[in-house]
């Protein structure tokens, strides 16, 4: 079963319900996968709702400190709000959709990443994806939270990218698009157009590479270990060409195994 993820996050989030290329992006998709499946962030609002309610936010490698109280807003905000709206949406504009979080049938448990970050979580699967591929079969598309538990049933509070990265890894995805706000990866203010492993491992270690960026590309790097072979990071996937290799110049990044060399 041939199927792409779509990782929405920052004005991504905006534009997929208000862009109408998106619609026809999705169209596009369904013509050349058998499934499609969305992963979601909901990173700005939820910085925007804590300040409201006088909670600080604050951040390690790309990874938000959560309270309990703070999860309480990720839970509402990415698992309520950003969830109902795209899901909503997507049937306003003729697709079978359902909402979805990392809870739902025991799909995935998470272990806590650093106890000094609070309620913040790395998905580990614990259940089956025989249910999911089913889904996509009967032509609906998966809109995830990447909200999860702990294995007490405390509400975890799991990076959409690392999510998207171990959810890929058990669908045996063909293409991840990381659609941010970022055209491109970028390295002292030069746009890449494709980065390997080497490179990213550089780029971090020097400090070229930072903030939410660096699980971005470490969650970019275990999918290609893992047998995906298609990760693409930019703005703008409507200009992707999905009939073709994939591997155009269209904008953003490719995430790949070794650079093609000019001829």
């Amino acid at each position: 079963m041939k199927i792409v993820l779509l990782k929405l996050s920052g004005k991504a989030l905006t534009e997929f319900t208000t862009n109408h290329h998106y619609i026809k992006m999705m169209h596009e998709l369904k013509e050349n996968y058998d499934g499609v499946i969305i992963v979601h962030g909901a990173g700005k609002m939820i910085s925007e709702w804590s300040s409201a309610m006088n909670l600080a936010s604050s951040f390690v490698n790309g990874q938000r400190k959560t309270t309990k109280d703070i999860m309480d807003v990720v839970s509402a905000v990415q698992g309520g709000l950003t969830n109902s709206t795209i899901t909503s949406f997507l049937h306003a504009k003729g697709f079978e959709a359902t909402g979805l979080n990392g809870i739902d049938r025991n799909l995935f448990v998470a272990d806590y990443l650093d106890k000094a970050l609070g309620y913040v979580g790395i998905p580990k699967l614990s259940g089956n994806v025989t249910w999911l591929k089913d889904l996509m079969a009967s032509d609906i598309i998966p809109v995830y939270s990447s909200v999860c538990r702990d294995v007490e049933g405390n509400l975890m509070n799991v990076n959409a990218d690392l999510f998207a990265k171990e959810l890929a890894i058990a669908l045996s995805v063909d293409t991840v698009l990381f659609v941010s706000d970022v055209e491109a990866v970028k390295i002292e203010g030069r746009e890449m157009q494709e980065m390997s492993e080497v490179d990213v491992k550089l780029g971090i270690a020097n400090g070229h590479i930072t903030d939410g960026m660096i699980p971005k590309l470490e969650s970019s790097i275990a999918l290609l270990n893992n047998a995906i072979k298609k990760v693409w990071i930019g703005n703008n996937p409507t200009k992707l060409k999905f009939k073709s290799s994939l591997l155009n110049d269209m904008g953003g990044t490719w995430i790949v195994e070794s650079k093609r060399v000019a001829v």
